[in-house]
Parts: structure tokens; C-alpha cells; sequence
């Protein structure tokens, strides 16, 4: 009788191995939006709890990194600027490099960070990956607003700063940037899993990246015959074109856009094989 009643028992939930590592479970990761919002608000306030200026380090960061760029690059190097204001080249600069290292660098340690939680809860992993995007992008639109501020009174001031036409592809580029992020991290965390040493590596390398990214320079001040080069970093076209966009200097490629794209989509498909990989059996490895 009792072996009856369990054969006829319903489950609502079965989980079991993954062995197909193109089963992404898109709308799994749906069902699961809820937690990705509880995951977004505990990173937020987690991240400033009992501290006393609170989210307004994210503004803090980039304004004194701003500074520091235009004593050092705009003043002392003589770096052009394409005829914008200093203060304001180097914070678009800044905020929105800030917004990939983040995404980049919160995502790259996924497996290694939460090690404790995913042995004991089953839920979607890419949850945790996608909450640390989400929060990094709340703090952009955070910093996007000193953005506006600064834009508004160096325009009174009649600088050499408009719109482009370009400036509905603000929210693409943003996009972009935050997937990229997103994809060279969960590479890195998959990676890391099994080689602890290239989390070592990682504060470096950004750093390096974005010395060869067109952030506190603009394109037009790499010679002609050397340009290409900085041009194949699929970041580089997703930063002149938001300089573009915003300032109004500079230059916008579609051609460049396409290609980031495609990079980014190729990224994140070979990023999505190895989480799905290394989640299987990353218990056994960390």
C-alpha cells in the first residue's frame, strides 16, 4: 500500500543534471525574476550598509577619478580632448568604463562567492551573475545624472558639446557594455573554478584593458596607421560612439558597432557553455 501511494505521487519540481550544455533555460531564469530582484535590492543595500554617505560613493569613485585624469592627462600630459572640457571627457570616460569593470569584475568570481549557497539551494545560477549586472547598472544611471548636470551647465557656458543624432543608441551601447561584462566574467568564473591564479589577474588586466581602450583619449589622438589596432578591442567602438553620442566629438561607426556586437554575442554563447559545463560538477572543483 505504502509503495502505491509514493508511485502515485506528483511532483511539482524535478531537478536533475544537466547534460546538454546548449540547455540554456531561458524561461527558467523567468520563473525565477523574483529572486533576481530580492538578489539586486540585498547587493544594494549590502554594499552600503553602515556607511555614511551611502550610494553616493558611486559618485564619489568617478568624480575624484575624474579629477585625478585631468590634473594628470589633460593638464600635464597635454592629452587633446577633441575641444571638450576636460572635467566632463574624462567622466563619460570614467562612468562608463566603470560600468563594465563592475560588471566584469562582480560576475568573474560567480562560483568561488557563492560556493555555500549553491551546495545547499537549487536555483537558476545565472541568477547570480545577472543580479550583479542589474545592480552595476543601477549604479550607472546613478552616476548618469552628475552626467546630465555637468552636460547642462558646460553647455551654458557655450563648450563644444551637443547631442548627436547618434543618442538613441545610448540605451544599445549600454547594453553592450553590460553583456560583455558579462560575458568575459562568467568566462573568467568558470575558468577559476579549477585555475585560482587567474583571479589574480583579473584587477590587472582591467586595469591594462582600459589603457587600451579609448577612455581617457580620444581615437583621433592614435596615429592614423596604428588605429585599426585600438579598434579591434570591441570595446573601443562602444565607448568613442557613447563619447560621440553625449559630446557630440569624436566618431560613430556602425560598421564597429556591428562588429562589438558580435563579438559580445560570440563571448557570451562561449561563456554560457562553460557556466553551463562547470556547473555540473563545480562543487567537486572549488
Amino acid at each position: 500500500m505504502h509503495e502505491t501511494e509514493n508511485s502515485q505521487e506528483k511532483w511539482s519540481e524535478i531537478i536533475k543534471p544537466k547534460r546538454n550544455l546548449l540547455d540554456f533555460h531561458f524561461k527558467e531564469i523567468w520563473r525565477y525574476r523574483d529572486l533576481l530582484i530580492l538578489l539586486v535590492r540585498r547587493d544594494f543595500v549590502a554594499t552600503f550598509k553602515q556607511t555614511i554617505l551611502g550610494p553616493l560613493w558611486h559618485i564619489i569613485n568617478p568624480v575624484f577619478s575624474t579629477i585625478t585624469f585631468t590634473i594628470i592627462f589633460a593638464n600635464v600630459a597635454g592629452i587633446s580632448t577633441d575641444g571638450v572640457p576636460a572635467p566632463i571627457f574624462y567622466y563619460t570616460g570614467n562612468m562608463i568604463w566603470g560600468y563594465f569593470s563592475r560588471c566584469i569584475q562582480s560576475t568573474s568570481g560567480v562560483f568561488t562567492g557563492n560556493q555555500a549557497i549553491f551546495s545547499k539551494v537549487y536555483f537558476p545560477r545565472m541568477i547570480m551573475p545577472l543580479s550583479t549586472i542589474v545592480t552595476s547598472f543601477i549604479a550607472f544611471l546613478i552616476q548618469m545624472v552628475i552626467l546630465i548636470v555637468m552636460w547642462i551647465y558646460y553647455y551654458n557656458q557655450g563648450a563644444n558639446i551637443h547631442l548627436s543624432a547618434w543618442a538613441f543608441m545610448i540605451p544599445v551601447m549600454c547594453l553592450i557594455m553590460g553583456f560583455l561584462g558579462l560575458s568575459l566574467g562568467i568566462i573568467i568564473s568558470s575558468v577559476t573554478t579549477k585555475y585560482r591564479d587567474l583571479s589574480m589577474f583579473v584587477g590587472f588586466g582591467i586595469q591594462l584593458l582600459m589603457y587600451c581602450t579609448p577612455v581617457i583619449y580620444p581615437v583621433s589622438f592614435v596615429p592614423e596607421q596604428y588605429r585599426f589596432l585600438l579598434l579591434l578591442n570591441p570595446l573601443a567602438p562602444v565607448v568613442e560612439g557613447f563619447k560621440y553620442s553625449i559630446l557630440g566629438v569624436g566618431t560613430f561607426d556602425a560598421n564597429m558597432m556591428f562588429y562589438s556586437v558580435g563579438v559580445t554575442v560570440f563571448l557570451l554563447f562561449i561563456g554560457l557553455i562553460l557556466f553551463n559545463k562547470v556547473e555540473q560538477n563545480f562543487i567537486d572543483t572549488v
